[in-house]
């Protein structure tokens, strides 16, 4: 799942209203944001073969230290640690969700992946395997992200077009990954993928901070 995440960012904000929008968008992807870089450093693994399911390119067959069930609920421990500690009026309550974003990303990639999930190490590995299923799999996307839009919007938030935009533009990327070429190795792969997740989190700021709220 890529796009998707953003949904459980902007649920969070209902939940959490202090969190800002950036904070949630790196908060759902931070495992992804470390696959990126332990990619890049060479200490995890992946391989691009194409039709190794209907959707994704990537045989993502070494990821212990970010995809892993047990290193994902270190991830969200340690989110809610630094949060908690460093964050300006941090709360046991936002610190939490904070923590609940970051561990969402698992749960939604067990839906999505192949068997490729290790519940510890590298070791008994798990996935529904939804990419499988591209038209399944593509409105999971949608789905997730507008609901969660949704749920934003009934906080009360106005100028809601640009964040529509944003999400429709944010969809026609996924589109793309799904439809498109493969990437051209696993290094493209994942410098592509952390320098989205940064321009994303850009973004949502800027339109957040234009964004007000219903008196």
């Amino acid at each position: 799942m890529f796009v998707g995440h953003y949904g459980v960012s902007f649920a969070g904000k209902r939940l959490a209203p202090s969190v800002s929008l950036a904070t949630l968008f790196i908060a759902v992807q931070l495992l992804d944001v470390g696959w990126s870089l332990l990619v890049l450093l060479g200490i995890e693994k992946v391989r691009i073969v194409p039709g190794i399911t209907a959707t994704n390119p990537l045989d993502l067959y070494y990821m212990p230290y970010t995809h892993s069930l047990l290193a994902a609920l270190g991830w969200s421990a340690a989110a809610f640690l630094l949060y908690r500690n460093l964050a300006p009026g941090a709360t046991g309550r936002s610190s939490l969700v904070v923590a609940a974003a970051v561990f969402s990303h698992w749960v939604l990639d067990f839906l999505v992946h192949r068997p490729d999930l290790p519940l510890f190490a590298n070791s008994a590995k798990v996935g529904l395997g939804l990419w499988n299923y591209r038209a399944l799999a593509f409105g999971l996307e949608i789905a997730v992200l507008f609901g969660g839009l949704a749920l934003y919007f009934g906080s009360g938030v106005t100028r809601r077009g640009a964040m529509i935009g944003f999400g429709i533009v944010m969809l026609a990327l996924q589109a793309y990954i799904f439809f498109g070429p493969p990437p051209s190795s696993d290094r493209a792969a994942a410098i592509t993928a952390l320098g989205a997740y940064i321009l994303f989190a850009g973004v949502i700021g800027v339109l957040e901070r234009r964004a007000t709220r219903v008196a």
